[in-house]
């Protein structure tokens, strides 16, 4: 049925799909987001460039061009995704106005619009560009749209907000009181450096992050021994932060991995009729492997030790010699593998990564102990076996020969599931 709706409306929706919505999943959104970051290491590339004296004074014209194609591309981005905003699931009851300004004001759009303030700035203001490097330096901001890594960690920073407060105010306390014992013991000895608890605090703030400058030492016994507590409690002040921090990320890089893993796993034929408990049963003995554009993952003839789900990426499986065989294609989601493993025999077909690709690992033993103990799993392999080749493996009988051993992620022959 043709889409009714204007063709303004219908355009932001396809330019909203590239920008946000399908940006990994389509040619064009991935030429576009890579083209964006490309002018973000340009821009960085071009502020670091410009602070080199001797490459300013022979490149200023070019770097000058570089850095006013970059701000006209990210003003023009910046446009754009104010127009795609009432596209956005949080905005799409707001009137088109309202959506606008609510990026605008969302973080994501105060960063977009730093990266263009440099232009804006230079148009009404001063005309050396070179005056806001600040500014043009946040645009490494930007990267946070495209990088899982860093929207990760700023999900972290944001969920432990109150936890890294709290270590702020622990230090806060640690360094007035180290400075005003440090002042007290010293304060006589010092003036011109502890004379006064501010300029004691300084020597306290570089104490306990473990810097030491070293421009200010303590001079006596009781400043000595001071100086030791401070130094033993900086370490527990920097470990704090670091030690919720990193323990944060890592929760969240799992359950992101743990929700991908969990669907793949449970949309599996094979699993399909388990319960939540067998699932995570299952997800505990998949072990992660990548491999590269490329990569053989087993030949033809080798022994069969695991089955394998494919997490991200695609391979490609040659049926048969590979001159004369037929290939087929496998992507996220499916599985394959498992049938030369459950009959014991050699593998029937040679399997290439075609892409860099995430696989989940599935050992021979922990496969055949699964089958055993779970017979729902051997009725699913049988079924699929035997509506793919119209034989069944009979998975009863340890020593069983022939069959392929690649199936598909759905009981479909696997011409359709390619």
């Amino acid at each position: 049925m043709p889409d009714a709706r204007p063709l303004r409306l219908r355009a932001r929706q396809y330019v909203y799909e590239i920008l946000e919505s399908h940006a990994r999943n389509s040619g064009v959104g991935r030429t576009v987001n890579r083209g964006i970051v490309f002018f973000l290491l340009l821009s960085i590339g071009v502020t670091v460039l410009e602070s080199v004296p001797d490459l300013r004074d022979d490149y200023d014209l070019p770097l000058r061009v570089t850095e006013l194609l970059c701000l006209v591309v990210f003003s023009v981005e910046y446009y754009i995704r104010i127009w795609i905003a009432p596209e956005h699931l949080p905005f799409r009851q707001m009137s088109p106005w309202r959506a606008s300004w609510s990026y605008i004001i969302s973080p994501q759009g105060i960063i977009d619009f730093l990266a263009v303030l440099p232009l804006w700035v230079a148009l009404v203001g001063p005309g050396d560009l070179r005056v806001l490097i600040l500014l043009r330096v946040l645009r490494v901001l930007k990267f946070a749209r495209y990088s899982s890594g860093m929207r990760s960690l700023l999900e972290v920073l944001e969920s432990e907000r109150r936890a890294l407060f709290a270590c702020l105010v622990i230090l806060a306390c640690a360094t007035l009181l180290s400075a005003t014992a440090m002042h007290i013991a010293e304060g006589q000895v010092q003036p011109e450096k502890l004379g006064t608890i501010p300029d004691a605090m300084w020597w306290a703030i570089v104490t306990l992050t473990t810097v030491g400058y070293g421009d200010v030492v303590p001079a006596t016994n009781v400043g000595r021994m001071i100086a030791s507590i401070t130094i033993v409690g900086g370490l527990i002040m920097i470990a704090l932060p670091v030690g919720i921090v990193a323990t944060a990320f890592s929760q969240v890089i799992h359950r992101r991995d743990f929700i991908v893993n969990w669907s793949m796993v449970a949309r599996v034929p094979l699993f399909s009729h388990l319960t939540a408990g067998d699932i995570a049963h299952i997800m505990q003995l998949l072990q992660a492997r990548q491999v590269d554009h490329g990569d053989v993952i087993f030949r033809r003839g080798e022994p069969a030790t695991a089955m394998y789900f494919i997490a991200e990426g695609e391979v490609e499986i040659e049926l048969g010699p590979a001159e004369k065989g037929r290939r087929v294609r496998l992507a996220t989601g499916h599985f394959f593998g498992e049938i030369a493993v459950l009959k014991r025999a050699a593998r029937s077909a040679t399997v290439k990564a075609v892409s860099r690709a995430r696989l989940l690992v599935l050992d021979a033993a922990d496969l055949r102990a699964l089958v055993s103990r779970e017979p729902g799993i051997a009725r699913k392999i049988n079924e699929i076996v035997e509506g793919r080749t119209g034989d069944n493996l009979n998975l009863e009988i340890a020593d069983v020969e022939g069959q392929d051993d690649v199936t598909p992620a759905k009981e479909e022959p696997l011409e359709k599931t390619v």
